[in-house]
């Protein structure tokens, strides 16, 4: 497994190696030997969302592929306990990414959110809405 990241950031730079290595606040939600469930500093887009970060400095989901699998295990094992939710990482700065530690975002879902993600009929229809406007 990689514990370099080819990203130029110092790892005691990255907030997530820091929050893994005690050494910055966050509320821990859930902990195993290779992760780390977070709450959203923001408080997250719905009741319950979490990020999973893996202890080992990996970039993004792209840079090791059984570090990523791993992390991805533990976010399953969280979504699990969810009637409805989405699994969501980006890779890159076009993607969305702004911490250049791989996280996982585990987003509860219930009807009627109103968290209009791309593909679904809830953002077509708002974008609709804005349009008239």
């Amino acid at each position: 497994m990689s514990t370099r990241s080819s990203h130029s950031e110092d790892l005691m730079d990255c907030i997530f190696c820091r929050i893994a290595a005690g050494t910055a606040p966050a509320e821990i939600v859930r902990e195993w030997d290779d992760a780390l469930a977070i709450r959203p500093r923001s408080g997250g887009c719905t009741d319950g969302h979490v990020m999973v970060i893996p202890r080992t400095h990996v970039q993004d989901a792209g840079e090791d592929p059984a570090v990523t699998g791993a992390t991805m295990v533990r976010a399953a094992e969280l979504m699990a306990e969810m009637d409805a939710a989405n699994i969501i990482t980006s890779k890159g700065v076009d993607a969305t990414q702004s911490v250049f530690h791989l996280h996982v975002h585990v987003v509860p879902r219930a009807s009627g959110d109103e968290l209009p993600l791309p593909w679904t009929p809830q953002h077509a229809a708002r974008a609709a809405t804005q349009a008239q406007q």
